[in-house]
């Protein structure tokens, strides 16, 4: 049986996005994870441009997947945070789930804090602080405030 893995990983957009440039973004990356077997969720942080993203899927397609994202023009800095095997996925009914939040929604998560108070970038996010992050969209805590198969400016 194949590997199940996640990469949690943050990189800064090149470019601002425009929210139909997201959609865009979103409904392309969607139908390609659904192709590739992946599932995962997107968080863009509206006021720097910065993205953290957790994908979970089979080693080979991860290893895809990022092979494409370190070529894509659309990103800098990106840094790989978490690569390790999982035993099941926390995000399988999405293929991406997304939501677009700013420096003092995150502030609100516990751990993060301090962080986001010293207005750093998610690539700067250490492997502990990223994974109180992630556990905050598993556990649920915004899964109600995440666009999940279908993406509208709200």
């Amino acid at each position: 049986m194949p590997g199940l893995e996640h990469l949690i990983y943050a990189s800064v957009a090149a470019q601002t996005f425009e929210a139909s440039q997201l959609a865009e973004l979103l409904q392309k990356a969607r139908a390609a994870n659904e192709r590739c077997g992946l599932t995962g969720m997107l968080l863009h942080v509206d006021s720097d441009g910065s993205f953290f993203q957790a994908i979970e899927g089979e080693t080979e397609a991860i290893d895809q997947l990022l092979e494409k994202l370190l070529r894509d023009k659309r990103h800098s800095h990106l840094t790989t945070i978490i690569r390790e095997p999982i035993a099941k996925r926390s995000f399988q009914e999405w293929t991406m789930g997304f939501s677009s939040v700013s420096p003092e929604k995150l502030s609100r998560v516990p751990g993060l804090n301090d962080f986001f108070k010293a207005r750093s970038c998610l690539t700067e996010l250490d492997a502990g602080r990223a994974k109180k992050l992630l556990a905050a969209f598993a556990e649920g805590r915004w899964r109600a405030k995440i666009l999940g198969a279908k993406w509208t400016a709200a």
